[in-house]
Protein backbone atom coordinates (compact mmCIF):
# COMPACT_ATOMS: atom_id res chain seq x y z
CA UNK A 1 0.00 0.00 0.00
CA UNK A 2 2.85 2.69 -0.28
CA UNK A 3 1.65 5.71 -1.71
CA UNK A 4 -1.62 4.97 -1.92
CA UNK A 5 -4.29 6.10 -0.18
CA UNK A 6 -7.58 4.18 0.47
CA UNK A 7 -10.53 5.94 1.01
CA UNK A 8 -14.34 4.46 1.55
CA UNK A 9 -17.56 5.89 2.62
CA UNK A 10 -18.08 3.21 5.04
CA UNK A 11 -16.31 3.96 8.55
CA UNK A 12 -16.52 0.14 9.30
CA UNK A 13 -14.92 -0.99 5.76
CA UNK A 14 -12.34 1.35 6.36
CA UNK A 15 -11.60 0.07 9.80
CA UNK A 16 -11.47 -3.66 8.67
CA UNK A 17 -9.01 -2.69 6.20
CA UNK A 18 -6.39 -0.80 8.09
CA UNK A 19 -6.79 -3.87 10.61
CA UNK A 20 -6.04 -6.07 8.21
CA UNK A 21 -3.26 -4.04 6.59
CA UNK A 22 -1.71 -3.85 10.10
CA UNK A 23 -1.80 -7.51 10.30
CA UNK A 24 -0.59 -8.59 7.04
CA UNK A 25 2.67 -5.71 8.32
CA UNK A 26 2.61 -7.09 12.08
CA UNK A 27 6.53 -8.32 11.82
CA UNK A 28 7.52 -4.87 9.70
CA UNK A 29 7.29 -0.89 11.34
CA UNK A 30 4.27 -0.19 8.75
CA UNK A 31 1.09 0.71 11.04
CA UNK A 32 -2.00 1.74 9.58
CA UNK A 33 -4.66 4.14 10.79
CA UNK A 34 -8.00 5.36 9.89
CA UNK A 35 -9.05 9.38 9.53
CA UNK A 36 -11.99 11.48 8.26
CA UNK A 37 -11.26 13.66 5.28
CA UNK A 38 -12.98 16.67 4.70
CA UNK A 39 -15.43 15.38 2.71
CA UNK A 40 -16.55 12.92 5.16
CA UNK A 41 -14.82 9.63 3.88
CA UNK A 42 -11.99 7.29 5.70
CA UNK A 43 -8.95 6.87 4.52
CA UNK A 44 -6.35 4.51 5.38
CA UNK A 45 -3.06 6.38 6.21
CA UNK A 46 0.19 5.71 7.71
CA UNK A 47 -0.14 5.52 11.41
CA UNK A 48 2.18 8.99 12.58
CA UNK A 49 2.43 10.59 9.00
CA UNK A 50 3.88 13.63 9.73
CA UNK A 51 1.72 15.66 7.09
CA UNK A 52 -1.14 14.08 9.15
CA UNK A 53 -0.30 14.81 12.81
CA UNK A 54 -3.00 17.35 13.82
CA UNK A 55 -5.42 14.76 12.76
CA UNK A 56 -7.14 12.70 15.12
CA UNK A 57 -7.16 8.86 14.07
CA UNK A 58 -9.92 6.58 14.45
CA UNK A 59 -10.15 4.01 17.18
CA UNK A 60 -9.19 0.88 15.93
CA UNK A 61 -10.19 -2.70 17.89
CA UNK A 62 -7.91 -5.05 19.27
CA UNK A 63 -9.88 -8.39 17.84
CA UNK A 64 -13.31 -9.10 15.86
CA UNK A 65 -14.49 -10.79 19.62
CA UNK A 66 -17.58 -8.50 19.57
CA UNK A 67 -18.34 -8.48 15.86
CA UNK A 68 -22.24 -7.88 15.40
CA UNK A 69 -24.69 -9.05 12.62
CA UNK A 70 -25.03 -5.31 11.38
CA UNK A 71 -21.26 -5.62 10.89
CA UNK A 72 -22.09 -8.99 9.25
CA UNK A 73 -24.34 -7.66 6.90
CA UNK A 74 -22.72 -4.58 5.59
CA UNK A 75 -19.72 -7.19 4.50
CA UNK A 76 -22.36 -9.42 3.15
CA UNK A 77 -24.29 -6.37 1.00
CA UNK A 78 -20.84 -5.25 0.15
CA UNK A 79 -20.90 -4.85 -3.98
CA UNK A 80 -16.81 -4.55 -3.83
CA UNK A 81 -15.91 -6.37 -0.59
CA UNK A 82 -12.74 -6.78 0.64
CA UNK A 83 -10.50 -9.76 -0.09
CA UNK A 84 -10.43 -11.34 3.21
CA UNK A 85 -13.93 -11.06 3.54
CA UNK A 86 -14.97 -12.50 0.75
CA UNK A 87 -12.50 -15.26 1.15
CA UNK A 88 -13.87 -16.37 4.27
CA UNK A 89 -17.79 -15.50 3.60
CA UNK A 90 -16.64 -17.93 0.60
CA UNK A 91 -15.56 -20.61 2.74
CA UNK A 92 -19.03 -20.31 4.79
CA UNK A 93 -21.75 -19.75 1.87
CA UNK A 94 -19.70 -22.86 -0.05
CA UNK A 95 -20.65 -25.42 3.27
CA UNK A 96 -24.07 -27.57 3.32
CA UNK A 97 -26.54 -26.02 5.44
CA UNK A 98 -26.70 -29.48 7.51
CA UNK A 99 -22.82 -28.85 8.47
CA UNK A 100 -23.39 -25.42 9.33
CA UNK A 101 -26.17 -25.96 11.68
CA UNK A 102 -23.97 -28.95 12.58
CA UNK A 103 -21.04 -26.73 13.31
CA UNK A 104 -23.16 -24.80 15.51
CA UNK A 105 -24.97 -27.51 17.80
CA UNK A 106 -21.78 -29.30 18.39
CA UNK A 107 -19.67 -26.35 19.00
CA UNK A 108 -16.86 -27.62 17.37
CA UNK A 109 -13.35 -25.99 17.96
CA UNK A 110 -12.74 -24.17 14.34
CA UNK A 111 -9.51 -22.64 15.75
CA UNK A 112 -8.17 -25.81 16.79
CA UNK A 113 -9.36 -26.77 12.36
CA UNK A 114 -7.34 -23.66 11.95
CA UNK A 115 -3.92 -24.03 14.16
CA UNK A 116 -4.17 -28.15 12.50
CA UNK A 117 -3.84 -26.80 8.90
CA UNK A 118 -1.39 -23.91 9.66
CA UNK A 119 0.83 -26.45 11.51
CA UNK A 120 0.44 -28.96 8.61
CA UNK A 121 1.99 -26.25 6.39
CA UNK A 122 5.21 -26.27 8.10
CA UNK A 123 6.01 -22.32 8.61
CA UNK A 124 5.98 -19.95 11.59
CA UNK A 125 3.49 -16.76 12.36
CA UNK A 126 6.27 -15.03 9.80
CA UNK A 127 5.53 -17.14 6.77
CA UNK A 128 8.98 -18.72 7.81
CA UNK A 129 9.78 -22.03 6.74
CA UNK A 130 10.39 -24.08 10.29
CA UNK A 131 9.77 -27.37 9.57
CA UNK A 132 6.46 -29.09 9.88
CA UNK A 133 7.78 -30.49 13.70
CA UNK A 134 8.20 -27.02 14.74
CA UNK A 135 5.16 -25.66 13.40
CA UNK A 136 3.39 -28.48 15.26
CA UNK A 137 4.61 -27.13 18.45
CA UNK A 138 4.23 -23.60 17.37
CA UNK A 139 0.69 -24.15 16.35
CA UNK A 140 -0.59 -26.80 18.19
CA UNK A 141 -0.01 -25.36 22.00
CA UNK A 142 -3.06 -25.66 24.19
Amino acid sequence: MKGKIRSYRSKQKAVDHALFLNFQHRHKEDRFGVIKDTEGDFQIVPANHPAIQKRAYLHLPNSYAFMDYPHLCEIAQDGDPLSFWEAIRGMVSTLDGDVLRYLLHMKIPLEKFIRYELASRGYDDAYNWVGYENATLLWLIE
